[in-house]
């Protein structure tokens, strides 16, 4: 008798064109391995602000990258790629309606929809009247979800999810997360496939005291600002 299938939790924000590379492909992934994925809405932002960083975005030569980075990653994927009106931009709205309880195929829709409207050539999401459009076609009663992420409840929910995330661990986005196991980035995604399979090498003998002598090294220079 087979036991329960394995869970990823895919950590996710909108506005990383990484994670919507990640979510395109993660479900392949999923199912190549017997696994089931749980999407986590996250705030980005949040994880910044936390730990004192900027986003890639907010670098200069760090934004020119990225950008050549996802358009080649998206061609050799065979994803759709297109840049959105703006970035950075307020992904609030959008990430309050796809934290909202609701059925599993439903939210997926959803995510599809979000990250097409800002990745793949949509109209961005710079509106909550944009968001709704965009549930609307999925299928979904668009403009009662984005009333619905007005509320008090829905606010919270968003950032206790955020700052729970952040206190297992969670530094960007995406984030897929097995067990105890953590994995950053898509393309950590071949990562995360070994180890469902038990090819990981941390799994297998002396892996443990690898990780341990790395994470008990101590550093003997220090980076001073200026």
């Amino acid at each position: 008798m087979r036991g329960a299938p394995v869970t990823i939790r895919f950590f996710f924000d909108v506005i990383s064109p990484y994670a919507y590379l990640g979510w395109t492909q993660i479900h392949a992934l999923a199912e190549r391995t017997g696994a089931v994925v749980v999407p986590e809405a996250v705030l980005f932002a949040a994880m910044l602000n936390h730990h004192g960083n900027k986003g890639p975005a907010e670098i200069a030569p760090k934004r020119i990258y990225l950008f050549k980075d996802v358009l080649r990653r998206a061609h050799r994927l065979g994803v759709p790629f297109a840049a959105p009106p703006h970035h950075p931009f307020n992904p609030l709205t959008a990430m309050r309606v796809a934290s909202l309880p609701l059925p599993e195929e439903s939210r997926r829709r959803l995510i599809d929809g979000l990250f097409a409207a800002v990745w793949g050539g949509g109209e961005g999401l710079e509106s909550p009247e944009a968001v709704a459009r965009v549930a609307t076609a999925v299928g979904l009663d668009g403009a009662a979800l984005v009333a619905e992420a007005q509320t008090a409840e829905a606010k919270a929910r968003l950032r206790e999810r955020s700052d729970a995330a952040i206190q297992q661990g969670v530094f960007g986005v995406p984030t897929m997360v097995v067990g105890d196991e953590l994995f950053w980035g898509a393309d950590a995604l071949v990562e995360v496939e070994a180890y469902l399979r038990g090819e990981d090498p941390l799994q297998q003998e002396g892996g443990a005291a690898a990780l341990s002598r790395w994470v008990e090294t101590t550093p003997s220079a220090r980076r001073t600002p200026g």
